[in-house]
Formats: C-alpha cells, sequence, structure tokens
C-alpha cells in the first residue's frame, strides 16, 4: 500500500492526519507491516510500522530514492464532462500517464462551472487524482487546475500541440513536451478551432472510431507513452 506524505526523509516519521486514519481504519495495518512511502514530487521509499497510536502512525523510513517522471512531458486541455465520467477520465489519464491536467469549459459542454465553485471541484479533482496515482504507483502526482481556454493556450511552453480531430494526420510524436487538447462530446466550435490552429495546435487522429469525451485523451496519452 502507498501512502503520500509532505515530507520524505529516511529515519522516523509520523504520519497523521486522513493517512493515519486510512493506515488504521481502512487498512488495519499493524506494527511490524511494511508500506511504501511517495512524496508526491518524485522520491519514493520502504518504511515499516514501529508504533501506533490514536492521533498517528510512526513509521521508519528506508532509503529514499528518486523516481524519474518518463519523457515527454505530456499535459492534456480536458473539457468539463457530465457525471462520473469526468473522474472517470482523470483516473485513467493518472494510469496511462499524464502529467498535467488543464481543465476548461467548452462552448458545447453540457456541464457548466459557475466560478463561486470552481475552487471546491478542482480541490475535488485533485483529490481523484491522488487516489489514482496511489493506485497505481506514481511517485509524481500529476497537477490540475482550471483555465479559460484563451489563458490555458498563452501559458503553454514551447512544445507540440495536437487537438483531438478524426480528420487529423498520425503524427510521430519526438517532442519533449506535449499539449493534447480534447473537446466536449459536441466537438469544438468554430471560434475555439480558431484559436486553437492560431495558437499552433495540429489535428491528431486515434483513428477511424468516435471516441467518448473521456475516452480520447486518454488514449492518445496511452499511445504517447508506448511510442
Amino acid at each position: 500500500m502507498r501512502i503520500v506524505v509532505a515530507e520524505l526523509r529516511a529515519g522516523e516519521l509520523a504520519i497523521t492526519g486522513d493517512e493515519h486514519h486510512y493506515l488504521g481504519r481502512v487498512r488495519r495495518v499493524r506494527v511490524g507491516d511494511a508500506i511504501e512511502l511517495v512524496d508526491g514530487v518524485g522520491h519514493r521509499a520502504r518504511a515499516k510500522i514501529v508504533r501506533m497510536s490514536d492521533a498517528e502512525t510512526i513509521v521508519e523510513v528506508g532509503p529514499v530514492d528518486a523516481v524519474e517522471e518518463p519523457r515527454p512531458h505530456v499535459r492534456v486541455l480536458l473539457p468539463l464532462i457530465k457525471g462520473d465520467r469526468m473522474d472517470l477520465a482523470l483516473e485513467k489519464l493518472v494510469e496511462v500517464g499524464v502529467n498535467e491536467v488543464i481543465v476548461w469549459m467548452a462552448e458545447r459542454s453540457i456541464v457548466r462551472l459557475d466560478a463561486t465553485k470552481r475552487d471546491a471541484r478542482v480541490a475535488h479533482y485533485a483529490a481523484v487524482i491522488e487516489a489514482a496515482a496511489k493506485q497505481s504507483g506514481r511517485a509524481t502526482l500529476p497537477s490540475v487546475a482550471y483555465a479559460e481556454l484563451r489563458h490555458a493556450i498563452r501559458a503553454l511552453p514551447d512544445g507540440a500541440r495536437y487537438m483531438l480531430d478524426r480528420d487529423g494526420d498520425r503524427a510521430e510524436i519526438t517532442a519533449h513536451d506535449v499539449t493534447i487538447i480534447s473537446g466536449p462530446e459536441g466537438g469544438f466550435s468554430w471560434i475555439e478551432l480558431d484559436q486553437l490552429v492560431t495558437a499552433g495546435f495540429t489535428g491528431l487522429n486515434l483513428g477511424p472510431n468516435t471516441l467518448r469525451a473521456e475516452t480520447a485523451p486518454v488514449v492518445a496519452v496511452a499511445l504517447i507513452r508506448n511510442r
């Protein structure tokens, strides 16, 4: 089992809060059990539980290893998707190796997000990503943020930029930084397409079948990682 800690170092370490309760109440660990610790920024270590109380779990941490994330750095601009399918998309993106998710509200998105609820929604998305990272064994937690499309595009670093499009090409991706944007079920609007083309995005074809909004970006990241 994996636990995320804020600071990972060799020696004795106290685990408190939600992670402590998860160990004791959900996983029902005991003194002497071995666990894995990650800090979310690329470090991992094995640890053994040495003491437990109502307030904390004390572990003895072994050597800390640095885990290098595979290249390229893959960023997904993910539109708001209805219901649990949004959580599913985030979970699967983490499992296939996304590094960064930027959530955006497309003109044709069914879901609309009020500005007063954005922080809470992003916090929920971050929790989904953390849980998926633990399950999949990742030492680095992918980041997630919300941005309007024009702001997200303006902040992008240099690198390859692709919009998922059945009429696009089957590109050979060799860049060190890759941005993929997927649209909602209704597709991109003409205004959005104009923004993307102006910003240097080209179409990327994933095959002959029409994929759902929660499926297409996951397939794209998986193909990039496989290549």
